[in-house]
């Protein structure tokens, strides 16, 4: 969410204006990282094969498995005397360039840049090991101008960049309305107005635009400012579910710390049931370690619909990760991606499995 960006990003930028396969990005807020190296439970117990495990994730709601896993201390349980330290990414590009430099070894990140990161090195860079959310995802917009689905037509609606998961469905549900619109430019039936999710309520409260097709919590700023949700993303998807964040983790350290990556999926596991038995608390507790990221909570009347919306899960529903790649080669943002091996679900089916819940399917995307 910082306006400063540090020198590695801006290579990051560059790179995605060089690569139109880079133009996937996350659903963030911008591009910073910010490392934060205390847990609420101490590294104690027995040591795993790696002193330390380096984990990121997004200062974002749907992101909250690793908000509520770090700051209920959930994951540092399950890793014993191996230590976890966290950094915070604000957009995918940052996350997986630390990934590949070996700033980090496992993330919570958005499903477009998972196929960016892994198609991008020939698919040795990373690898998705499970699954963390569905849903969260909005078309809000200003009722006195749109009154329904047709009048989007002609109108400015934001997405938070340019190829990230937010703007390739939105392109994609253009396309199935027989509008036209240039992905690049923007311009056409609908004119997309490419706009950081920091920025968008003050650019809906200014008029310059009309609506967001955006995740959450922005959503729900928007609504606190008077907004209508015309549109629910998980109506567009079967049994209303989809991919909004997977985990990931280093090939390099799959293969050398195959224990500790175990250990990381079987806290998320533990931390998803705890969400979704305690639901109240773990709405507080995420809130808290945004307030701690942020320096302030998000408000009741944001939080509350934003965290209704959104469905924690260890499923990384591998099905609609292939559909979302679909969607970005038909918008002319990405060339047909090779994502065979993209997958690799045995360490996450064997906790699974261990905590007695059903396994999840790759797809035929997995390793074979």
């Amino acid at each position: 969410m910082s306006a400063a960006r540090p020198l590695t990003t801006l290579r990051t930028i560059a790179a995605i204006a060089a690569l139109p396969l880079l133009a996937l990005t996350a659903c963030g807020y911008g591009s910073e990282s910010k490392d934060n190296d205390t847990s609420k439970v101490a590294a104690e117990g027995k040591k795993l094969s790696a002193d330390t495990v380096r984990i990121g994730y997004f200062p974002n709601l749907t992101h909250a498995t690793a908000l509520v896993g770090d700051q209920e201390g959930l994951l540092q349980k399950e890793l014993g005397g191996t230590k976890a330290t966290y950094s915070q990414f604000n957009a995918g590009p940052a996350e997986i360039e630390a990934l590949n430099s070996g700033s980090i070894d496992i993330g919570w990140i958005g499903p477009s840049p998972a196929i960016n990161g892994y198609s991008t090195t020939d698919g040795k860079g990373l690898r998705i090991i499970g699954g963390s959310a569905s849903g969260g995802v909005k078309l809000v917009v200003n009722p006195d101008k749109v009154k329904s689905l047709k009048d989007v037509k002609g109108k400015k609606i934001a997405t938070p960049q340019l190829g990230n998961t937010q703007d390739v469905a939105f392109l994609n549900w253009i396309a199935e309305q027989g509008w036209k619109v240039d992905a690049q430019s923007g311009k056409g039936d609908v004119s997309v107005v490419r706009t950081d999710n920091k920025i968008t309520p003050d650019a809906y409260k200014s008029g310059s635009i009309d609506g967001a097709w955006v995740p959450e919590p922005t959503a729900s700023k928007l609504v606190a400012e008077g907004g209508k949700v015309l549109l629910d993303e998980a109506d567009l998807w079967p049994d209303k579910k989809f991919v909004i964040t997977n985990i990931i983790v280093s090939q390099t350290f799959l293969k050398e710390h195959p224990d500790v990556v175990q250990a990381v999926l079987r806290g998320s596991v533990k931390t998803n049931t705890w969400i979704n038995a305690n639901p109240d608390k773990a709405k507080a507790a995420a809130n808290a370690k945004l307030q701690e990221l942020s320096g302030k909570p998000l408000p009741a009347d944001v939080l509350d619909p934003a965290w209704k919306s959104i469905q924690f899960t260890d499923d990384p529903l591998a099905s609609t990760l292939n559909t979302e790649a679909d969607h970005a080669v038909k918008a002319g943002l990405l060339k047909k991606p090779k994502l065979d091996g993209i997958y690799d679900l045995a360490p996450l089916n064997k906790v699974l499995k261990a905590e007695g819940k059903s396994t999840v399917d790759d797809a035929g995307l997995g390793v074979k």
